[in-house]
């Protein structure tokens, strides 16, 4: 069953705590699809079954509070984690997708906690990642709470509005939320993974430049006495 059917399946109540859970889980640094969890209830929210300002609330409470516990769990784990867990997850947290997240937060500083909350794949180190970089807490508190208000209050009020046009002549409205979340999720995937690709490619022909230097020094370097 996949992700959609099964929040459908919920009893319209109980649908806040599970998206919220949902979205505080990936935010954290588990591999979970938070957008079709969110856009699927908000399609329920268009067919009138929960309030759309619920739906947002929640979201927007797991994506802060899920960051904030990751970004504890990022400090006190330290990068050691991450080379562990890309032993065990190398699809997720392989080497080339932590340095294409460094290179983020080394150019962006605390807005790579913002702007990562729009990328599918980064969005699952954002948290972890900056407390291991040991960024000012004040500074990605500020980031994420931005980040989390305009990612799933933003995708909300979209996906709201774009299901209410459509009512009139769609029957099924949980199709447009699986295309929305297909394309937004394939498009930040390809993206993330085109950039980790670059990372691979330039480490290597780094290391391969430094392992000619050191041959050359080799046999430049005079005979001893």
């Amino acid at each position: 069953m996949h992700i959609d059917q099964w929040i459908e399946g919920v009893p319209p109540t109980a649908v806040y705590a599970v998206v919220g859970l949902i979205i505080g889980l990936e935010s954290l640094g588990i591999p979970l699809p938070g957008e079709i969890a969110l856009i699927t209830a908000t399609m329920m929210a268009v067919a009138g079954t929960v309030n759309p300002w619920g739906v947002a609330i929640c979201a927007i409470l797991g994506a802060i509070i899920g960051d904030s516990i990751g970004y504890s769990i990022g400090r006190k784990g330290g990068k050691p984690l991450f080379e562990k867990l890309g032993r065990r997850f190398p699809k997720h947290f392989g080497p080339d997708h932590l340095a294409t997240a460094e290179r983020s937060f080394q150019k962006w500083g605390m807005w790579a906690v913002f702007f990562g909350r729009f990328i599918a794949l980064l969005r699952i180190f954002a948290g972890p990642l900056a407390g291991a970089l040991r960024m000012p807490y004040w500074k990605f508190l500020i980031a994420n709470v931005l980040g989390g208000v305009a990612w799933a209050g933003g995708t909300t009020l979209l996906v709201y509005q774009v299901g209410k046009v459509a009512e009139k002549w769609l029957k099924d409205f949980s199709y447009i939320g699986l295309v929305i979340a297909l394309v937004i999720g394939a498009f930040s995937a390809w993206l993330f993974k085109r950039r980790a690709a670059k990372a691979h490619a330039a480490h290597a022909e780094a290391a391969h430049a430094e392992a000619a230097d050191d041959r050359s020094e080799g046999r430049l370097e005079p005979a001893g006495d």
